[in-house]
C-alpha cells in the first residue's frame, strides 16, 4: 500500500525570483503544486543530482552569495 502523502511540515522560505520561477516551471510541467514539488525533490534528491555537478554548482553559488545579497 503507498504511503499517504501529507504534508505535515510548514516553514518560511525565502527564494531567489530564479529560484521560484524554475520551481514553478519544473512543478507546472510536473502537473504538482510546489509544495509537492519541493517534496518531490528531496524526498528523491539522491537520485535527482549529479553529485560533482551539485558539488561545482554549490561552491559557485556560496562564492556569489554575498555580491547577491546586496
Amino acid at each position: 500500500m503507498p504511503k499517504r502523502f501529507r504534508l505535515t511540515r510548514r516553514f518560511p522560505v525565502a527564494m531567489t525570483e530564479d529560484g521560484y520561477r524554475k520551481l514553478r516551471s519544473f512543478s507546472k510541467e510536473a502537473g504538482l503544486d510546489e509544495g509537492e514539488a519541493l517534496s518531490f525533490l528531496f524526498e528523491n534528491f539522491n537520485s535527482v543530482i549529479h553529485e560533482e555537478n551539485l558539488t561545482h554548482r554549490l561552491r559557485l553559488f556560496n562564492a556569489e552569495l554575498e555580491d547577491r545579497k546586496r
